[in-house]
């Protein structure tokens, strides 16, 4: 972490399954394995010996592992970077209700780490974090006092990694602290969020990952007065409801057919109306969002795209930005196809920067393990 290098990257896929893959990259060398991977601790053990190979390993010893980091989701009463001890775990069991697809899989992962690797530090950064600067009219839901008081219902915000990396860098590329930016994290899950002087102040995402724009699978903002009519109406259980909606709403709900911008769009131009209605609906809720945060902030100074379809979805890029001219945003066609990796895509008259921006959430998650070493 001296300069900040990365030395290896890979992953563990399908965790739990009869099969597992394990692969990593160290510079121009390559493993990939199939094998049985019961836990997250037998995953952690399967990467440390990728990374201690002893010809092309960038470890000598398993012991040179300084921590893990997680980038952990919602810690409810808890919002901040710590160590993973019995509270860490105590407080995110309370948000289990809230972040069902996320939490428990996350406990369980720290306690067999905790138990098969006793002395390694294990450093719990919570996504809600870096959205800690949100103003409370902004935060805050039209609920009972007692509600927000006793049961912490609020708006939490996510991607705290992702966005806190855009307000860092952003700042670095546009030589301002102080600039308006609103960070368009796209991807499998999405969320935007508006940044002022490098910090959040408004974000899409509200009391958990469920809600603000629509996600590949998840639903995004939705009546919770709906609910009682669904259940009526299906004969369902409000669990089971709500899990159609956390795994079978968004993009693939209203499409039919698949969460995924790169099927839709394929769809779509084949003449799929409910893929293109799938597209237009991602896309119109971005600008709903996006305008209300450039009068929220008084202006935008730049509009960054990132994550998976912010980074490489050139048709969703220029949808957003289509028609708003008369807000200082002008997208160039051409520069906006043809962007890779960090890029600009604004024409010469907009008074507007865009930009792509790959984010990279590691760096910062591995920046907040290393303050929080230095200070315990």
């Amino acid at each position: 972490m001296t300069d900040e290098r990365c030395l290896a990257r890979g992953a563990v896929e399908r965790i739990g399954d009869a099969e597992s893959q394990c692969s990593v990259e160290i510079g121009d060398w390559s493993d990939s394995r199939t094998m049985s991977v019961p836990d997250h601790g037998v995953a952690v053990a399967a990467c440390l010996e990728q990374l201690t190979d002893p010809e092309h390993g960038v470890l000598k010893d398993p012991d040179e592992v300084t921590a893990i980091g997680f980038k952990a989701v919602h810690g409810g009463r808890l919002s901040g970077v710590f160590r993973v001890d019995d509270e860490v775990l105590d407080a995110m069991a309370e948000m289990n209700a809230a972040a069902p697809a996320h939490n428990p899989p996350y406990i369980a992962a720290m306690k067999t780490l905790r138990k098969r690797f006793a002395n390694l530090p294990l450093i719990a950064a919570f996504e809600t974090d870096f959205h800690r600067t949100i103003p409370p009219s902004r935060r805050e839901y039209a609920i009972p006092r007692q509600w927000a008081d006793e049961f912490h219902v609020r708006k939490y915000g996510f991607h705290g990694a992702s966005h806190r990396y855009i307000a860092s860098r952003s700042a670095e590329l546009l030589g301002r602290v102080d600039a308006r930016v609103i960070s368009c994290h796209l991807g499998g899950s999405s969320s935007l969020t508006a940044i002022e002087n490098r910090q959040s102040v408004m974000t899409t995402m509200g009391m958990t990952p469920q809600t603000g724009l629509p996600q590949n699978n998840r639903v995004g903002d939705f009546d919770p007065f709906a609910l009682p009519l669904i259940i009526e109406r299906t004969g369902m259980s409000l669990e089971e409801v709500l899990s159609r909606l956390a795994s079978h709403g968004g993009l693939l709900g209203l499409s039919g057919q698949s969460g995924d911008i790169r099927d839709l769009e394929s769809a779509a131009a084949s003449g799929d109306s409910p893929a293109q209605l799938a597209l237009d609906v991602f896309v119109q809720e971005i600008r709903r969002h996006l305008g209300g945060m450039i009068v929220a902030m008084g202006g935008v100074d730049a509009i960054v795209f990132t994550g998976g379809i912010g980074e490489k979805g050139a048709r969703i890029r220029a949808a957003v930005c289509e028609g708003l001219e008369e807000l200082g945003i002008v997208a160039d066609a051409d520069a906006n196809q043809a962007v890779s990796g960090e890029a600009t895509f604004h024409a010469p008259q907009s008074r507007t920067q865009l930009w792509v921006i790959p984010t990279n959430e590691e760096v910062i998650v591995a920046r907040q393990c290393v303050e929080v070493l230095e200070h315990s």
